[in-house]
């Protein structure tokens, strides 16, 4: 149990990250970020990640921290995918390069507090009923099913009637830009709170998984923008993932309510180390089959 203090000056730290981001964002609203920058402050995030993760036994314990690791990883490969969508939404809207900083660092911050409120609420439907797990463990796999279906060629995105309507009554285009990547975000979140649940049941856990994994996501994005192409079967490899997890949560959601046999075999328990080395494993094979196969786009370019 993570007592009330530690919550507190975790959030704390995590608010005073998030607003320095910011205040950056706002003082470079102008500038372009260089390549350097974006590099330097994705691996500033990433350390910092990894830094936390590795400090958690001393408030919670080593199985918290594999939980830590295990929904880390895959929120943030989420977020790639939705880096690339933001990269793409961006572009067909023409937000200029000086003007992306600060719709970026106002869509994440709207990401956070989507996430902020569907985790209470998550933890809660868990809390409360054990058969959840069989609607979002059913939720995933129809995701990832969606995801193994994409070409991979991601070059195009359709408006929505909201930004239709937008555009049609004169708005400007940062605001049309901050309400098509709010719009996104929501739909995105509904994928990654089942996906971490079915890691962790611990709300802090889950908290500090989601705002490490969006944060530098601004500076991520000027880093990927560039390799749009290259990583093909990234959908591929989260739709794994997410029937992975999709397929945990139901063998979980089958012994919670006291089925321990299904066709007279024994219901599984998926341990916590298989998860996090599945998932690890799945990243690193699609990031490396990705990359060898778009060589000639990294040639030519």
């Amino acid at each position: 149990m993570i007592s009330t203090s530690t919550w507190l000056l975790t959030l704390g730290a995590l608010t005073f990250v998030i607003l320095f981001d910011l205040g950056l964002a706002i003082t470079r609203r102008n500038r372009k970020t260089s390549l350097f920058e974006a590099a330097f402050w994705t691996a500033f995030y990433v350390g910092a990640a990894i830094l936390f993760g590795l400090l958690m036994p001393a408030w919670s314990s080593s199985q918290g921290q594999r939980e830590f690791f295990a929904g880390w990883l895959t929120e943030y490969a989420l977020s790639v995918d939705n880096i690339f969508v933001f990269i793409i939404i961006l572009g067909h809207l023409h937000v200029k390069k000086e003007k992306q900083q600060l719709v970026l660092l106002l869509g994440i911050l709207l990401t956070i507090a989507i996430r902020g409120a569907l985790i209470p609420l998550g933890a809660a439907l868990i809390s409360r009923f054990a058969s959840v797990f069989f609607l979002f463990g059913a939720f995933l796999i129809y995701t990832a099913f969606t995801l193994a279906r994409e070409s991979g060629d991601e070059d195009e995105w359709k408006e929505g009637k909201v930004v239709a309507s937008m555009k049609a009554r004169g708005v400007s285009t940062f605001s049309i830009a901050l309400v098509a990547l709010g719009i996104t975000n929501l739909v995105f979140s509904l994928d990654s709170i089942p996906a971490i649940f079915g890691l962790t049941k611990s709300a802090y856990i889950v908290t500090c998984a989601n705002i490490f994994a969006l944060m530098g996501l601004r500076q991520l994005y000027f880093l990927l923008e560039n390799l749009l192409k290259r990583l093909i079967y990234l959908s591929k490899g989260l739709s794994l993932i997410l029937a992975f997890i999709g397929i945990k949560m139901i063998l979980e959601a089958l012994r919670g309510v006291g089925i321990e046999e299904v066709l007279g075999l024994q219901v599984p328990e998926v341990s916590l180390e298989v998860s996090l080395g599945s998932i690890v494993t799945c990243l690193i094979i699609t990031t490396v089959a990705s990359l060898t196969a778009t060589r000639g786009i990294a040639s030519a370019d």
